[in-house]
């Protein structure tokens, strides 16, 4: 059998190397438009920064021998072809026409099966000044090694990220972080990680990067990027500002790369993703396709989405070398997870957020939970806050999103839901989910456990709350809310200074005296229970409700939230 694959980055080599296994006497040819192949591209924040010291890094194995040529021929035993481009494909004659990148020199290819894992390509902003010198796009490993280099050179005083998404965020910190450049980052959306994670996180993150040294402005794009006569980069212009550059990193997302498939009549999606079925195949059976390049299935929405990730692409390379064996295999869909690391904090996120919940149609709300991220007694704990998103009338469990300290405890959490989203899981699936339990590692009542308790208190109607978002903008000013006042439920010395700036919003009654001064609560105004985390708060509302009290919301997350935005009336 003649096995062909475009494309060497993530999605190509692991099919090849599986179908070599499994079919030792097949033929399979590896060609790739680049030299450099069989890397973690994922990795290529983590070198600019510094973590990763050496490039070979992320092209090497456990064992620490470099992906390249040599490797792929003389370890695996596949025919492997560098700096040949895939034009076209021949889909009668079975042939797959090349060229060398250097020479100039085309090919024929013939195949048996053909395996399309081309990938994604950046998207390059619609503005001026996007081919000046030191304007950087994120694709290949390249780019990454022309960026440290610029670098290490003592060239770049200050750069501009645009785009607020992951890869954005971490170029952001490593320019940062290791090499201390004057690093702005600049996005469109009114926040960073736009639809992954709610607004409040992503406050949260962003305050923590802002502490760190990085400058973000949201709701802001980049106008245009202005050169000098010599053709490199001085500044990045926006509707409220400019800013100027040595640097300027576009991090504003991927497209797929399924040009070669469309051209040869294979079905595509109207944004150019390749149709594959479970089994990867093409809308022609002996094609292949897996990785960037395709679109697959949403579990939680049943609708096709695109999931450019390298552990997807991994992962469907394996079904697309069983199938080639003859060995039924389906790569079913995803459910979307995430994770970050940015300073010293961890984010993540699996299935959906709130926002795009609802744009789905569901009848979403979300529950926070802010608690220890292990027994509160024990030296290292951290505040880990959980945030599950649930459909209201069904109780199911659409997403959760994670922010806590740097480490596993974060990771752990959305992987345990990761797990569970596409089998439709239900709210007292997460309250009575079994969870490792050891002090240093957890609380007895995991902070996930106590989401998925949240969540069944608000859907059941026992727990009301105030948006945080409509919160902070009644304390500030932005909202008029005349009937409404804060009970503070903390320790009278905690309370103390709020009471004194903001006495006409602001009153104290500590937790434990509630009951025996209900009558000083006051029945002519809405009430915003809070206390560090909710819990307190919650309890004092359930009780209330008992004596009568109607106008009674808990600021979810308590304050534990709130001193992590820092909004402007926070007092440190």
């Amino acid at each position: 059998m003649k096995i062909v694959v475009i494309g060497a980055v993530a999605a190509g080599p692991k099919a090849a190397c599986r179908a070599r296994r499994l079919l030792p006497d097949a033929e399979i040819t590896l060609i790739d438009q680049d030299d450099l192949i069989s890397y973690g591209g994922c990795g290529i924040p983590y070198y600019v920064s510094g973590d990763v010291s050496d490039e070979k890094e992320l092209r090497s194995t456990s064992f620490h021998m470099v992906r390249d040529n040599r490797f792929f021929e003389e370890a695996k035993g596949l025919n492997v072809r560098t700096l040949t481009r895939a034009i076209s494909i021949n889909r009668k004659n079975k042939t797959v026409l090349v060229e060398n990148v250097k020479s100039g020199e085309k090919e024929e290819l013939p195949y048996d099966k053909l395996v399309i894992a081309t990938g994604s390509r950046p998207n390059v902003l619609p503005i001026p000044g996007v081919d000046l010198k030191g304007v950087f796009t994120i694709s290949s490993l390249h780019k990454a090694i022309a960026i440290k280099e610029m670098i290490s050179k003592g060239e770049v005083e200050r750069a501009v990220v645009i785009g607020g998404g992951a890869i954005g965020l971490e170029m952001a910190e490593a320019l940062t972080d290791l090499w201390g450049i004057d690093t702005t980052l600049i996005e469109f959306m009114p926040q960073i990680l736009p639809n992954i994670v709610p607004p409040y996180m992503a406050k949260m993150l962003q305050t923590h990067m802002e502490e760190n040294g990085v400058k973000i402005f949201t709701g802001e794009g980049a106008q245009e990027i202005v050169g000098d006569d010599s053709g490199r980069v001085q500044k990045v212009i926006t509707p409220k500002r400019e800013l100027k550059a040595d640097l300027v990193i576009m991090a504003a997302g991927v497209r797929p790369r399924g040009e070669l498939a469309k051209e040869a009549g294979l079905q595509c999606s109207s944004y150019g993703a390749i149709c594959v079925n479970q089994r990867m195949q093409t809308s022609d059976p002996d094609i292949y396709a897996a990785g960037d390049c395709v679109e697959t299935l949403n579990l939680i929405t049943g609708k096709k989405t695109y999931a450019p990730l390298g552990s997807v692409a991994n992962r469907q390379g394996r079904v697309v070398a069983d199938n080639l064996a003859g060995i039924p295999s389906t790569f079913d869909g995803v459910v979307g997870s995430f994770i970050m690391k940015a300073f010293d904090v961890a984010i993540g996120s699996t299935g959906l957020s709130l926002e795009v919940a609802r744009k789905e149609g569901f009848d979403a709300v979300q529950s926070i939970a802010a608690m220890a991220d292990r027994a509160h007694f024990f030296p290292t704990q951290a505040m880990m806050f959980m945030n599950l998103v649930v459909d209201k009338s069904t109780k199911r469990v659409l997403g959760l999103q994670g922010f806590g300290k740097m480490g596993d405890g974060v990771l752990a959490r959305i992987n345990a839901v990761a797990g569970l989203l596409g089998k439709r899981p239900l709210i007292s699936d997460i309250s009575t989910l079994e969870l490792a339990y050891a002090p240093p590692f957890s609380n007895a009542v995991d902070v996930l456990n106590t989401a998925g308790n949240i969540a069944d208190n608000l859907v059941s109607g026992r727990l009301e709350i105030v948006e945080i978002e409509e919160f902070c903008s009644w304390m500030d000013g932005k909202t008029e809310h005349s009937d409404w006042i804060a009970l503070d439920l903390r320790h009278t010395k905690e309370a103390a200074p709020w009471v004194e700036r903001y006495s006409d919003k602001w009153m104290s009654i500590p937790y434990d005296q509630v009951r025996s001064r209900t009558a000083e609560v006051p029945r002519d105004k809405t009430i915003i229970l809070i206390c560090n985390a909710g819990t307190r708060s919650y309890e004092i509302q359930r009780y209330l409700r008992s004596q009568g009290f109607e106008r009674l919301m808990v600021l979810p997350g308590g304050l534990n939230v709130i001193r992590r935005i820092k909004p402007s009336w926070w007092i440190a």
